[in-house]
């Protein structure tokens, strides 16, 4: 545990050399990280998704790619293609940008459907499937990935399932006053943070951290709630499509490393409340009678969470 807490202050320290502010940000993909999930950032242009994401992959002493998104954008520059060898005969997989150990996925949203789609298997499996064969990412893998909301012009909504794949979303918000004084002040020294940043932990160690989420004990009581959370989700009028299975997994999974972080070897009901929100909101599909009424999923999951008992005793 004592191991897991100075990477995440190491983590912070780094980070905090090119992102001012922003600590709840980056430590809840720090515990997507430990989770082996994938993180959204979603937010307004302009206020650093791209170079919070870039400082955490340079922080980690792995492999990256970055991808910028467009509309050219094919699957097979994702998932790679196979091209025949004429001396040979036979066909060679040409790896896509998706092999890497840390890939940025920048504005994902600008892309077809049927880009986005590519990212399915990957993004779930840890693998892509190119012309009947199937290679491995290396380990670990996240997808870090940047979206603006869809009602910007020349964007694509996310479909579902692909949302369900996001381990959590993450927003960033507009600095404060302060903060964006000192942004200011950064910037005229003409400071380049981002090219002096290096790496704080290798992948071997990232693995290591990932298998010490896996031991934090959850108790019968702290699973059977995040459960009845997910049946209450599902039968909220204000839901057309409540928490899947996929979800509640990430959920206690999010509680684990929280708790981890939090110097507990053990999972109490406050984690489960303060991760349900990134976990959970981005994958609720609010009814037609919600979204006329302007409810928000945030709004609705808060009150999912009020209708379920919290246990008071986890053993």
């Amino acid at each position: 545990m004592q191991v897991t807490q100075r990477f995440a202050q190491l983590l912070q320290n780094n980070v905090g050399k090119v992102i001012v502010g922003k600590e709840k940000a980056v430590e809840l993909m720090m515990i997507a990280i430990l989770c082996r999930g994938h993180v959204l950032i979603e937010d307004v242009p302009g206020v650093g998704k791209t170079t919070l994401a870039s400082a955490l992959a340079r922080s980690l002493d792995c492999s990256f790619k970055r991808i910028q998104f467009t509309p050219d954008i094919t699957p097979s520059d994702i998932t790679g293609f196979s091209i025949a060898n004429f001396k040979t005969g036979e066909l060679e997989y040409r790896p896509g940008m998706i092999m890497s150990q840390i890939v940025l996925a920048d504005e994902i949203n600008r892309t077809s459907p049927k880009t986005q789609s590519s990212l399915l298997e990957v993004m779930e499996e840890g693998q892509v499937s190119v012309d009947g064969v199937t290679y491995e990412v290396p380990k670990p893998f996240v997808v870090l990935a940047t979206q603006n909301p869809v009602d910007f012009v020349g964007t694509y909504p996310l479909p579902e399932a692909q949302l369900d794949r996001f381990f959590m979303r993450v927003s960033i918000g507009y600095p404060t006053a302060e903060e964006e004084v000192e942004i200011l002040e950064r910037y005229t020294t003409g400071a380049r943070p981002m090219e002096e940043l290096k790496p704080i932990c290798t992948a071997s160690d990232i693995v290591r951290l990932q298998q010490e989420v896996e031991k934090v004990y959850s108790a019968k009581e702290v699973r059977a709630y995040i459960s009845a959370i997910a049946a209450a989700s599902r039968r909220s009028g204000a839901l057309q499509l409540g928490i899947s299975t996929r979800a509640a997994i990430s959920l206690l999974r999010a509680a684990q490393a929280r708790a981890l972080l939090e110097g507990r070897d053990y999972v109490v009901p406050e984690d489960v409340q303060r991760m349900a929100e990134p976990v959970l909101a981005h994958r609720l599909v609010l009814s037609p009678e919600a979204r006329m009424r302007n409810m928000t999923a945030e709004r609705i999951l808060a009150n999912v969470l009020g209708s379920v008992q919290v246990p008071v005793k986890v053993r």
